[in-house]
């Protein structure tokens, strides 16, 4: 089956945000050529894993009904065109079973390559929150060169020395002015909020953090859910959010009913403390401590007593 041909549309990302990123070269050809779809691969890792099964659903539909109406944009490896932007394009047209796809070649570099996907991929209003959250900071280690450990290092200590908490690092202002450029670049949101919101996202536990990934819940429940200590309780909250479309107050609620034992477990670990610490002390051998120890033991007494 042959690629059906229409005018092409503009290249998914919008050049304007990334006038301080230097992510491409001129195209090398401006007319897209058409090429065998076996031609094609995909690169060795991809800022998006999830592809929402409806909306793919719908692309294959379009692409079956249309063709391709916006050629891939790839760079040359080696005698094959390995995807830059169009992944979803792509595999729709394997679905579709087209033998030629349309194409747009840029000369690119591993760096540049890597770089343009993930800006490609974060300025789609879609992106899951928890690979959004992934992608910005693969691309900040980039701009940076250094490990996505070390990205998040950073952006912990710029919030702490904006908060007065720590010295500001003088030597480090390269760096932060490099992920405020970023941030503006990208016109999500600034790097503050990022920090706030998004990092707290890669420390929820495995079973929520794959539920976000899927984007079978929001973020803002599942950091909610996340405040359950047992596992247990979790995942029946989780799986019921989800199959009932809970909302967030509502999840509150759950979450505030299944933590009756955090006030216990604080009263409890207090008595035992003053316990141990009266015992330390001996208290009952102070003269001027025996009479309020009485009248404290009476009223604790008293009070186990009334619970039989």
């Amino acid at each position: 089956m042959a690629t059906r041909r229409t005018t092409t549309q503009k290249p998914p990302a919008d050049r304007s945000k990334l006038k301080n990123v230097a992510l491409f070269q001129e195209d090398e050809q401006t007319t897209p050529l058409t090429v065998p779809v076996e031609k094609i691969v995909l690169p060795p890792s991809q800022p998006r894993r999830y592809f929402d099964p409806q909306a793919m659903q719908a692309l294959v539909e379009s692409v079956k009904r249309d063709g391709i109406l916006q050629p891939l944009l790839v760079r040359r490896v080696q005698d094959n065109y390995e995807v830059v932007a169009g992944e979803r394009r792509y595999r729709a047209a394997k679905e579709v079973g087209l033998t030629e796809v349309p194409i747009t070649i840029r000369e690119m570099s591993d760096e540049q390559a890597v770089q343009y996907a993930l800006v490609e991929n974060l300025q789609r209003e879609d992106l899951n929150p928890v690979e959004a959250t992934e992608g910005i900071l693969q691309l900040l280690s980039l701009q940076l060169g250094c490990d996505t450990a070390s990205v998040t290092a950073l952006l912990y200590r710029m919030e702490n020395e904006a908060k007065g908490k720590i010295t500001r690092n003088v030597s480090g202002n390269s760096e932060a002015e490099t992920v405020e450029k970023t941030f503006a670049n990208l016109a999500r949101m600034n790097w503050q909020s990022f920090v706030r919101t998004r990092l707290p996202l890669l420390k929820l536990p495995d079973d929520i953090l794959e539920a976000l990934r899927a984007g079978r819940i929001e973020y803002t429940k599942a950091k909610e859910i996340a405040k359950l200590e047992s596992q247990e309780d979790r995942s029946e909250l989780l799986e019921t959010a989800i199959e009932l479309s809970m909302s967030l107050s509502q999840i509150k609620e759950e979450v505030k009913k299944k933590q009756p034992k955090a006030q216990t477990t604080t009263l409890q670990s207090r008595l035992e403390t003053a316990y141990k610490q009266a015992k330390k002390a001996k208290v009952w051998e102070n003269p001027q401590k025996q009479e309020k120890l009485k009248s404290l033991l009476a009223e604790l007494e008293a009070l186990v007593a009334s619970s039989d």
